[in-house]
């Protein structure tokens, strides 16, 4: 707790004391600047990821996901991220790891924008192996009544703007170690796909937090959906936020896909469509917007520091059709 103490504090931010140690954390709505606010609330892991962070001997990322995976999905409701609570749950609690982890996990709430308000360390002998752990995030965040996303405007014709991932982000990690265990790798090896790192740091990389990016689309008024791509990928997450009528045809020529991806698929013999399926493919979240401000969009996301890029339009759902459409595949991901 005295370790984790700091960490939490800096976290502060309006609305919330960010301090440790009571048995319940207090947030002041009206302090945040909310005049009549919805709650939105996400709950996640890091899934097997953990595995990795915990064969390779580094847990300092794992943290940062944890917190990505929640905010992600709140603001893609429109909504800012106030406050996040942990678990973190293991057999024998090792001090140096635990701080390690909760030091990731202040270092994603202050890219969020949102306060580091508690959570709960549970030490329980038995049900985890030596070394082993798990962790779970509870976000909540707020936004003002009537401005919740996704919109009723979305119409065919609307541009989807992709905004790239940082790599495999927290989703597919069993298929990916079952391809390192086939290929005889272990994860001090160099990366097949990034020499320069060992292959455990470099699938560590986090997951990208995109809340700062997106709440500037939602308080310019420039976005009417946005859809975070986590376990689905491409195809499953973004109907998620279309109306029944609608689909998307995208492009994968418009973006790059990182080398990560196109060694999975080469090394595992995994068919595009399944890569599709599994992973973001270096898509981390879509956004929907009028195609008169598409322009201004991308100018706002560039200004956040997000790389973005047109990858796609809303169109009419066909019959017989799948409701993602995506064009140039094997070009663009085989090349």
């Amino acid at each position: 707790m005295e370790a984790i103490k700091p960490l939490a504090r800096a976290t502060a931010r309006s609305g919330a004391s960010a301090g440790l140690g009571g048995f319940g954390a207090l947030f002041d709505l009206k302090a945040a600047g909310y005049a009549d606010p919805i709650l939105v609330s996400a709950t996640d892991g890091v899934g097997t990821k953990l595995k990795v962070a915990i064969a390779a001997g580094r847990h300092g990322t794992v943290g940062v996901d944890l917190v990505a995976m929640s905010v992600n999905d709140l603001v893609v409701q429109g909504a800012e991220p106030l406050f996040f609570l942990d678990y973190f749950a293991t057999g024998r609690l090792d001090v140096g790891t635990a701080a390690e982890v909760v030091a990731g996990i202040a270092h994603g709430c202050r890219l969020a924008g949102c306060a580091l308000v508690g959570g709960e360390t549970a030490e329980m002998p038995g049900m985890y192996a030596d070394g082993d752990y798990d962790l779970a995030g509870f976000a909540v965040g707020a936004a003002e009544r009537g401005r919740l996303l996704p919109s009723e405007t979305i119409a065919a014709g609307d541009v989807v703007l992709g905004l790239g991932s940082s790599g495999v982000h927290s989703n597919g990690y069993s298929l990916v170690r079952r391809i390192v265990a086939d290929r005889g790798l272990s994860y001090a090896d160099p990366a097949p796909f990034a020499p320069e790192r060992n292959l455990g740091e470099a699938l560590l990389e986090p997951t990208r937090i995109y809340v700062p990016a997106c709440l500037a689309l939602v308080r310019g008024g420039l976005v009417k959906a946005f859809a975070h791509i986590t376990g689905g990928g491409l195809v499953e997450n973004i109907p998620r936020v279309l109306p029944p009528s609608l689909g998307v045809a995208l492009d994968a020529s418009a973006w790059v896909m990182p080398p990560v991806f196109r060694w999975l698929a080469e090394a595992g013999g995994v068919a595009l469509g399944e890569m599709a399926r599994t992973f973001n493919c270096g898509i981390g979240m879509i956004a929907v917007v009028a195609r008169a401000d598409a322009d201004a969009a991308l100018a706002a996301l560039g200004k956040a520091g997000e790389s973005a890029a047109v990858i796609g339009s809303v169109v009419p759902l066909v019959p017989g059709r799948p409701p993602v459409d995506i064009a140039h595949a094997e070009q663009a991901w085989r090349a």
